[in-house]
């Protein structure tokens, strides 16, 4: 059950994406307020289900459910607890939704700091980091899904992870690793907006800076 709610969470999490590309994008268009005031909801919302469907997969990993293909494949019943949990990213398909999750954090914090930035401004900026979250989320679903089951051929106990990866290193570095490459998307959201409103003045470097020392910063980390 909770592999079916993360993968549901996962779509509607792909929808609402798909509304904050398009919405507030349509609206900064139109120069209609109500659709670009959209923005900021839709990115938390995004931000909201995308959680609960990396939950629900650190979940079926702490409780050794290994009816889930990745589960199966990465972790074991022996495996400690901290090692069952960053095995979530220690495979392609937990990666990527780590990636989503943090992209999906980068646009919260864009949402909720950043209202000094003009409506429009930051309709286009949020409308950008919703179009590069419905590219991952649609090859997490259609090419990397972290839900596939193996029902009914369940196997008794997991393949291990690579024992290379059972390290303390393997706990801190993809977060903080994703954190500062995923970061930069916001800055590169800042440029894209800038040259929709065909503003490439100072305004938008002033605007994006902090955003890209926050992401240089955790990638030097």
């Amino acid at each position: 059950m909770i592999p079916e709610l993360g993968h549901v969470a996962l779509i509607i999490a792909f929808c609402l994406a798909a509304g904050l590309a398009l919405i507030p994008m349509w609206g900064s268009m139109r120069r209609d307020v109500t659709a670009m005031n959209l923005a900021p909801t839709l990115a938390v919302a995004v931000a909201f289900f995308v959680a609960m469907a990396f939950a629900s997969l650190a979940v079926s990993f702490l409780t050794d459910d290994f009816t889930v293909a990745v589960v199966a494949a990465n972790s074991n019943s022996l495996l400690p607890s901290i090692f069952k949990f960053s095995a979530l990213w220690g495979n392609h398909e937990g990666s990527l939704l780590l990636w989503v999750l943090i992209l999906s954090g980068w646009m919260t914090a864009v949402a909720l700091f950043s209202r000094g930035l003009p409506l429009l401004m930051l309709a286009r900026v949020l409308s950008v980091m919703g179009m590069i979250a419905v590219g991952f989320l649609a090859f997490s679903l259609l090419t990397s899904n972290p839900f596939e089951r193996l029902l009914p051929n369940t196997p008794l106990d997991g393949n291990d992870l690579n024992p290379l990866l059972q390290d303390p290193g393997l706990i801190i570095h993809p977060p903080l690793l994703y954190m500062g490459y995923v970061g930069l998307s916001v800055p590169f959201a800042f440029a894209i907006a800038a040259l929709l409103g065909g503003r490439l003045d100072a305004s938008w470097a002033r605007w994006s800076r902090p955003w890209t020392n926050v992401a240089w910063g955790v990638l030097s980390l």
